[in-house]
Order: C-alpha cells, then structure tokens, then sequence
C-alpha cells in the first residue's frame, strides 16, 4: 500500500507519522500522479501546531502538503493533454502531497520542462507563488528601491530574484552567511537585528525606499512603514495583525497561486532567470528531520521530500 504522512492532532512534530493509506483514485478531471519532490513550507508546519487554526482548521487525521512534481500514473474520464509518464509540475490545496501518491486536477498541473530539476519544480507552488504574488503587489519596477525581509529564505530568495528581474534595486536583510548568496544574486545584503533601520537607510544611500515585502513578521511591517514606506505598497505574508492595524496588504499564494504562474516560473528557470535554491532533501519516512531543520530558520531555499 502507498504511504503518506499524517497527524492526528495539532502539536510539534512528535505527532507526524508516515502510514500505509489506500491508493487514490482519480475522478473525472483528475490524474494520479506518483510523487517525486514535494517541498516543505513553514506554513504547514503552522497548520500542524494549530497556530492558524483560526484561519485554516485541520480535520483529522489531517494529511499536508501542496507542492508537488512527479509523473502521472493514471487518468481519470475525460481528461486532455495529460497521458500516463507525463513529467509534471502542480500544486494541491487538499493537504495531500507529502505522500506516495496524490490525485490533481488537470487545471492544477503544468508539464515539467526537462531543465527544471524535480526538487526545484516541487518546490514553485507556495513559495514561487507568494513570491510572485508579493512583488507584484507592491508595484515594484524599475528604478524602485525595495526591502525584503527573510531574503535568503523560501519565498524572499524567489522575491529577491524576481524583483531584480524587473529592474529592482534589492536590499535584502538575512543573516550574514547569506550574505554572499544574495549579493551573486544582484541584491545588496543588510544583516537583520539591532539598528537594522539605520543600515537599510546607509545601504539605501540617497535612494528612498519605495516597497516593503515581509516574509518573516517580527515588526518588519512597524519597520517599513519606519522607512517612510506608503502601506498600500508593503506587503507581509505573514503578520496579519499588522496587516490589519496598519493596513497594508497580505498577497500571497492565493493571490497568485495558479498553474499559468507555476508555468511563467518554470519558464523563468529554464531560461537562466531564476534559481530555487535547495537547501536540503528528506526521504518521506525523515519527514520530523525535514520540519525540525525548517523550524529552525535561517534555512537558505527550500527543503524538499522526495517520497
């Protein structure tokens, strides 16, 4: 029987378990996809505590995942453009991809092109996604200064690249060991902590600072607005208090969490344009190793299953 990761009650990640499950069956619309990379995100992990259980509430036994990069196995009736060994990208909003198997609707899948390795591909839905969605909501374009809080992480290493793909000036504030990763990637680093403001404003020189993205929370929303930054143009994915008092935006996956984006960045690494660093590779059966190194932070790119 296929395996897929479960847990029967919110708490740390003692509560994880890898179990046998039925075998999905695909439905009209759908396909079967055999799983090879799906990637981790700190999100689940806030799931599985049940820090979000307000937002988004867990039934048990709750499976996770939504990333996902694999090959089709079986069709279900009436599907088009997708065929038994296809090699896709695509996504899961059915908390289902950190498993063997998975069923996906055909809207929800893209063809991987051969240049996109299968850990980078499992890993564009929520990160590539929010990324996207982030820069685009604060009207980042050429000649602009922006700050991006969590630079060397999941969604700000994506949100670094894409902002600087547009024309960007990108200050990026991460620890110091990322530094260099960041500065290869046309960004000017800025370590994070005490005084962080007063070295944004140096690194910024006589630029002002135009756009905010925060991927981390931690009064970098309060820092921004700090900065001088006008709210419509920051944009946290994770501080919704702050979002709300201050009323700046919250874009994110669900702004732009959708296969032809999935596409334009599988485009964009094929291309040369964009790189999803891997900062490391779990068997399902690691998958408390894989969240214990996520819970940590600091983590630069993403961490990835491969079931």
């Amino acid at each position: 029987m296929p395996r897929a990761v479960r847990f029967q009650q919110y708490g740390g990640i003692e509560v994880l378990r890898v179990v046998e499950v039925d075998r999905p069956v695909p439905g009209p619309g759908q396909v079967l996809v055999r799983v090879v990379a799906a990637a981790i995100n700190p999100g689940e992990a806030k799931i599985r505590t049940g820090a979000l259980h307000d937002r988004w509430p867990a039934t048990f036994p709750s499976g996770q995942g939504s990333d996902l990069a694999g090959v089709v196995v079986e069709t279900g009736a009436g599907v088009e453009g997708f065929a038994s060994g296809d090699e896709v990208i695509g996504f899961t909003d059915d908390r289902a991809s950190h498993a063997e198997f998975v069923v996906v609707a055909t809207a929800d899948l893209v063809h991987r092109p051969a240049d996109v390795s299968w850990e980078q591909a499992g890993s564009l839905y929520v990160a590539g996604t929010t990324a996207y969605a982030a820069v685009r909501a604060v009207a980042a374009g050429p000649g602009d200064t922006i700050v991006i809080s969590g630079a060397a992480g999941g969604v700000g290493s994506i949100a670094v690249q894409l902002a600087r793909d547009t024309g960007v000036n990108v200050i990026g504030l991460a620890s110091e060991a990322n530094h260099r990763w960041l500065a290869a990637h046309g960004a000017l680093p800025v370590a994070y902590g005490e005084g962080v403001l007063d070295r944004i404003r140096t690194a910024a020189g006589d630029r002002s600072v135009d756009a905010f993205i925060d991927t981390v929370g931690a009064g970098y929303v309060e820092l921004a607005l700090d900065l001088g930054v006008a709210p419509e143009r920051i944009d946290t994915i994770i501080d919704f208090e702050a979002a709300e008092k201050h009323g700046v935006k919250t874009e994110g996956n669900t702004a732009a969490g959708n296969a032809e984006v999935i596409a334009e960045l599988a485009t964009l690494i094929s291309a040369g344009r964009l790189e999803i660093p891997i900062a490391a590779t779990y068997p399902l059966d690691e998958v408390r190793d894989a969240f214990r190194e996520l819970e940590r932070g600091h983590t630069r790119g993403k961490i990835v299953l491969r079931p």
